[in-house]
């Protein structure tokens, strides 16, 4: 009986899946389970409720998650690229660079660019005027954009897995 071996390829692409996976996950509960909760809330409350959040998504086990799933994102797709260079051409191939693409512009430019800065501005904002409520609704929007694109990726680096 032949023997049944996994490629590098298939590793990189099964934790490019993986990875993805979680942040999926991750980003569906903040935006199925998480936005009715905060959406019914005071400012004050969701003021709150974000620093708590973020005091321990920053820190600890918190962190080590976000790294994790967002690196892992990152860096597997990248080793599987390397793996199949050789096949340029192939479909994981493609699907994977458009995955990674997806992943660098949806997860790490839009949290860079949107998501941090908004946390700042959320903390700083008077949760007894009116302007948190926008704060509000372009968190929400941002959760739905990298929902929709962790979901992306993930879909992807699991149809380029199978393609091998």
């Amino acid at each position: 009986m032949k023997g049944v071996g996994v490629t590098a390829e298939e590793w990189a692409l099964a934790a490019s899946a993986f990875f993805s996976g979680l942040a999926a996950g991750l980003l569906g509960m903040l935006s199925t389970i998480m936005r009715p909760m905060l959406a019914a809330m005071t400012g004050r409350d969701f003021r709150s409720f974000m620093e708590a959040f973020l005091r321990y998504a920053d820190h600890g086990l918190g962190k080590v998650f976000n790294y994790a799933w967002s690196l892992g994102m990152a860096i597997f797709p990248i080793a599987a690229l390397v793996f199949l260079w050789d096949d340029a051409g192939s479909t994981s191939f493609v699907l994977t660079a458009i995955g990674l693409g997806v992943v660098i512009v949806g997860v790490y430019v839009v949290s860079n660019v949107w998501k941090e800065p908004l946390y700042k501005v959320i903390l700083a904002s008077n949760p007894d005027g009116t302007e948190w409520e926008g704060e509000r609704r372009r968190y929400f929007t941002i959760n739905w954009v990298q929902l929709a694109t962790t979901w992306t990726a993930f879909v992807l680096f699991l149809v380029a897995l199978a393609t091998l």
